[in-house]
């Protein structure tokens, strides 16, 4: 038996087919189906029901897999402890971004952080919310950044900042007169949304979860996009919601739309999150650290009161 195996194994597993597993392991797929094969003649079980479409996980199976997960886990790891134990920063790290955090500070950050460790191969994604913490779980990505809490008790959260709501609102719209704006204003009918998955549409729709409505929109917009959303308020078509950051590249003209929250202002907590059971923790200082230091004199807010992600029932 050979981690080798395991990992081929595990590939399958993940996606039912041996060309596509194999594919990923960058191997031909005999040299996978024979390396597999090999591993169930030696344990004397199938692994797998190679006559389903697609392939399953027999009942042994199964437990052989989640055995593989924390052999192959551990196996990973013990290139990370000699690294930790160096103090060696390099090597690759894979990162999660969700949708709504990723277009305003990834650009903050990623070319200081190159700049500071030339030796880390960075390797980021866009994924929402749930795809990180499935990740996270399954050991795919290193760590991400996503809005916090998410009340996981299997994954860390490390804050970098909190984001307030700013209000978009156009001149048409019944709050535009306000100079600022308060949560109980707000009707979540009024306000133009993210589609979604998107976890900052949860947290607007849990801000104006207990506000009564008397809105007449006569329709329904939701969009994967702020600049969307924007662009649709500025065209009095409602108001809209939008992350601090995201307010800071608008033209002053759009900035004449902008109306911040009474205090304290709604916001969303943002974190550095990673398993607990994560090692690489030289690389993940070194990005807070890095996170850290660009964040501070863009954000200042400390009087907030945070909105969760979570959807409530």
């Amino acid at each position: 038996m050979t981690i080798t195996q395991l990992k081929y194994t595990l590939a399958v597993a993940e996606y039912k087919n041996f060309t596509v597993a194999a594919e990923h392991c960058f191997v031909t797929q005999p040299t996978l189906s024979m390396q597999i094969q090999k591993l169930e003649d030696e344990l004397d079980a199938k692994i797998f029901n190679r006559s389903k479409k697609p392939i399953e996980l027999t009942e042994v199976g199964k437990k052989i897999i989640e055995q593989a997960k924390v052999i192959v886990d551990e196996s990973n790891r013990i290139v990370d402890i000699v690294h930790q134990q160096k103090g060696y920063i390099g090597g690759e790290f894979k990162l999660g971004i969700i949708p709504t955090i990723m277009p305003t500070l990834l650009p903050m950050f990623l070319k200081t952080f190159n700049r500071n460790y030339p030796k880390v191969k960075l390797i980021i994604e866009e994924l929402t919310t749930e795809e990180i913490v499935r990740k996270l779980t399954d050991g795919h990505i290193d760590a991400a950044i996503a809005a916090t809490p998410l009340e996981n008790e299997a994954i860390k959260e490390r804050v970098l900042y909190y984001e307030p709501f700013v209000g978009l609102i156009p001149e048409e719209h019944r709050l535009y007169e306000q100079r600022k704006i308060k949560v109980d204003d707000l009707e979540v009918d009024d306000i133009l949304l993210l589609e979604d998955g998107h976890c900052f549409k949860d947290s607007v729709i849990n801000l104006c979860r207990t506000n009564k409505t008397n809105s007449k929109q006569h329709f329904q917009l939701e969009s994967g996009s702020f600049d969307t959303l924007i662009k649709l308020s500025k065209d009095g078509l409602g108001m809209t919601l939008l992350p601090y950051l995201n307010t800071l590249d608008l033209n002053e003209n759009e900035k004449s739309f902008l109306r911040e929250f009474e205090t304290p202002p709604p916001a969303r907590e943002v974190s550095l999150i990673y398993h607990k059971s994560q090692l690489k923790m030289q690389l993940i200082e070194a990005l807070k650290s890095t996170i850290d230091s660009v964040i501070r004199g863009a954000i200042a807010f400390s009087d907030v009161e945070i909105i969760s992600p979570l959807q409530k029932n």
